[in-house]
């Protein structure tokens, strides 16, 4: 994948409209929101447009958006806080239609430096489709630059992500990416693709399916692969353990013996945990009070269920960390959501949070792990993106990469 592309700091936004593509797909309560991160995650781009002079028009999706257009899904509280965190009205163009024509009016009224926020993406139907292209086309008539720096859309070929970029070429604009998605760039893809070493991925999470291209691509590019979480379990049947009523994917059993093998010919650790956190069942509620034991991993009893790494695993795993340059972590090691049950999980954390290596963490459920669990500050880089980190880490092309410009 081209990992050197135009960021901001390479194009003149002085007097351009500059639509940039942003991640506010925060969460909303009674139309309050009660998360600002990735609002925050978005101001130092914005406000290198508005230095610049730029007339910044910023674009994004919200929720998911199934039944048509609502004002629960609305950006207008979005506009609000932006407002309050850049010190200067940014104005809300509230058309359902998006790119119609109180966007236009709006944007030909704007001074350099002013800022609008356009209506939620999804509100247009189906970005993806037919209706994408035309949208695609209509997002670009608004701008001459187009910046992306929403790298937990950046998987997704849509017309806000990677369709405008077509038409702004077309007409002699330029494609960059915000600091954000380069910022992304410069950890989870330069990890991946030119580690310092010893490099070593981390992967839990429940379900090995989840993971297969990871795991294939990591064992080509990682020195040590450590394998934890629910998806351990089936690593653990296929090397012939029983493992009571643990979470196992039976269809991927050939799979998992076949990425062992793997692993010894290429000469690459593959760790698994070596004792296990079992109790009766899985929590109810999920944060319920559970008696635990622990016990050696290939010594899980019938009709016992696996829920997290016991303290021997969390050591070895810890330890495997220490002299590593490079750390890339997806996935928790059990049901961190319960206290019982997060020890692995913050072993692991505090393992990173502890060590002088590079530390990434793939976004999802390790990101909001380590945020719950207080470790966040400690971390080298926490990606913004589930999905797009995933895929990344996968060594797939992300469409919103591609689609900027080369340096």
């Amino acid at each position: 994948m081209g990992l050197n592309k135009k960021s901001v700091d390479d194009i003149n936004a002085k007097g351009k409209r500059v639509l940039v593509r942003c991640d506010f797909n925060v969460p909303l309560k009674n139309g309050e929101i009660t998360d600002e991160t990735r609002i925050v995650a978005a101001l130092p781009t914005i406000n290198k447009l508005i230095e610049d002079g730029g007339k910044v028009i910023l674009c994004s999706h919200l929720g998911k958006v199934k039944n048509g257009p609502n004002e629960g899904e609305s950006l207008a509280p979005v506009a609000k806080r932006l407002s309050e965190k850049l010190g200067k009205e940014v104005k809300f163009v509230s058309d359902y239609n998006v790119t119609g024509e109180a966007a236009t009016a709006a944007v030909e009224a704007m001074n350099e430096g002013d800022v609008i926020l356009l209506q939620n993406t999804r509100f247009r139907g189906k970005e993806e489709t037919k209706n994408g292209e035309e949208f695609s086309k209509e997002l670009a008539d608004l701008a001459d630059l187009y910046v992306c720096d929403a790298f937990g859309s950046s998987h997704r070929a849509h017309a806000s992500v990677e369709g405008v970029t077509k038409y702004i070429t077309e007409k002699g604009g330029e494609n960059a990416v915000g600091y954000l998605m380069q910022k992304e760039i410069d950890f989870l893809g330069n990890a991946v693709e030119n580690p310092v070493r010893p490099f070593v991925a981390i992967l839990g999470g429940a379900k090995v399916a989840d993971k297969l291209n990871v795991i294939n691509n990591l064992l080509e590019k990682c020195d040590t692969l450590i394998i934890g979480g629910g998806m351990a379990f089936t690593f653990l049947k296929a090397k012939g353990y029983e493992i009571g009523n643990s979470l196992v994917d039976d269809e991927k059993l050939d799979y998992c013996k076949e990425m062992m093998a793997k692993a010894e010919e290429k000469g690459k650790k593959l760790l698994l945990p070596i004792d296990t956190t079992i109790a009766d069942a899985f929590p109810n509620p999920i944060d319920a009070e559970i008696a635990v034991e622990v016990v050696d991993a290939d010594k899980i009893p019938a009709g016992k269920e696996g829920l997290d790494i016991g303290d021997k695993t969390a050591e070895l795993f810890s330890d495997a960390v220490k002299s590593a340059k490079t750390v890339v972590w997806n996935g928790p090691m059990g049901v961190f959501e319960n206290p019982t049950l997060a020890k692995g999980t913050i072993a692991v954390a505090k393992a990173l949070a502890e060590t002088e290596a590079t530390t990434i963490i793939g976004g999802g459920d390790s990101a909001a792990a380590v945020n719950q669990l207080g470790f966040a500050d400690k971390m080298s880089h926490i990606s913004t993106g589930g999905g797009a980190s995933l895929e990344f880490l996968e060594g797939k092309e992300l469409p919103g990469v591609v689609a900027a410009d080369d340096k």
